[in-house]
């Protein structure tokens, strides 16, 4: 297995290249969204605000230079680009919302597909969701008052409705007309997803790239009155038997398959695993389930982080893992304290589960 870093493209600086070197880091996963157009794209910890935040994204497609120009900065700097995480919603909320300019956006999702297969980007991350990451809150609930995020619907209304004009958490049309998305049932959001997939695994299989699903966080059965697509580990599944190929491939991510209320992680990678369909691996720990869990340090967790190394390597698998969110540390730099936190246990973890 090979260590990675998740780096959003604010944070793509010879600075964090450097800090991941040090940490040991070879690959790296880059979130190109710029999900704070207008703003500071990070707090002033470090970390983005992917939770609560409500903001307008860029609708500029992503270009063969830009991607050529960041893989050479990375490789510059000793590293390998692993994968892209997430498109930008511009890109494609009326694939998700079924709205009139959906055929045209997934054509504009096929050249970029076939464009990151010819940069050598050999993984496109995604996550198929309506409302996207939203309804947790960050306070100083960690280990010795660390800041770390907590999901707890007793204190939100988990079906706020959305509205119009909005998709995977972030404004696409600030002017759109006053009302809110209406409600999308399981079956709806499957055939809408059915609909995106066997029409992008074609592109990405003759284009070299993994197409990896990230299940839902939170894994919840409704949030703001549209249905989750994966917050049952069993419903991977579903996903790889739509369109079989290894160009439909799952984001697995450790934490939100724990936060799910059924099913066992450790039995879910020795499933999928099997079938080498895991393109990436997520690793980050949780205490509870939905409706409420808490994100912990990765060594404290409900689940046995060296059970899943281990489970990992049981089924041959041999790609990347990367911290996902981890607590704040107390000090000058929170977000990076707490990454190196996670990233030295893990390279630990590869280095005794050998």
């Amino acid at each position: 297995m090979k260590l990675g870093l998740g780096l959003y493209r604010s944070l793509l600086t010879d600075d964090n290249f450097k800090f991941a070197k040090q940490a040991g880091v070879t690959h790296l996963v880059v979130h190109l969204v710029d999900y704070f157009r207008g703003q500071n794209p990070v707090l002033a910890s470090g970390e983005p605000n992917m939770g609560w935040g409500i903001t307008q994204n860029q609708d500029r497609p992503w270009t063969e230079d830009d991607l050529r120009a960041i893989k050479q900065r990375i490789e510059a700097n000793g590293l390998a680009w692993e994968a892209i995480e997430n498109f930008d919603p511009a890109h494609w909320y009326d694939i998700l919302l079924d709205g009139p300019r959906k055929e045209q956006q997934l054509e504009q999702l096929k050249r970029t597909i076939r464009m990151i297969g010819r940069v050598g980007i050999p993984i496109m991350g995604y996550n198929f969701s309506l409302a996207g990451v939203w309804g947790w809150t960050k306070g100083p609930w960690g280990r010795g008052g660390a800041k770390a995020l907590v999901y707890d619907e007793s204190t939100i209304d988990p079906q706020t409705p959305m509205p119009n004009g909005m998709a995977w958490n972030m404004v696409y049309d600030p002017d759109a007309p006053e009302g809110t998305v209406p409600r999308v049932d399981t079956d709806e959001l499957w055939q809408r997803y059915e609909y995106f997939l066997s029409r992008i695994v074609p592109v990405a299989e003759e284009a070299g790239v993994r197409m990896a699903l990230h299940p839902d966080d939170p894994p919840a059965d409704m949030l703001r009155r549209t249905a989750r697509l994966v917050n049952q580990p069993q419903k991977y599944q579903k996903v790889l038997d739509i369109a079989p190929s290894r160009a439909n491939a799952l984001e697995f991510c450790l934490g939100s398959l724990q936060e799910m209320r059924d099913g066992n992680v450790l039995d879910a990678i020795a499933h999928y695993g099997a079938q080498r369909a895991i393109a990436y691996v997520h690793f980050r720990n949780v205490r509870g389930k939905v409706p409420h869990y808490q994100e912990v340090f990765v060594d404290e967790g409900d689940l046995d982080m060296l059970a899943a190394i281990r489970a990992l390597r049981a089924v041959g698998y041999d790609g990347v893992i990367i911290p996902d969110h981890t607590p704040e540390m107390t000090c000058g730099a929170p977000w990076h304290a707490g990454m190196a936190y996670a990233l030295g246990y893990m390279r630990a973890a590869l280095q005794m589960t050998v």
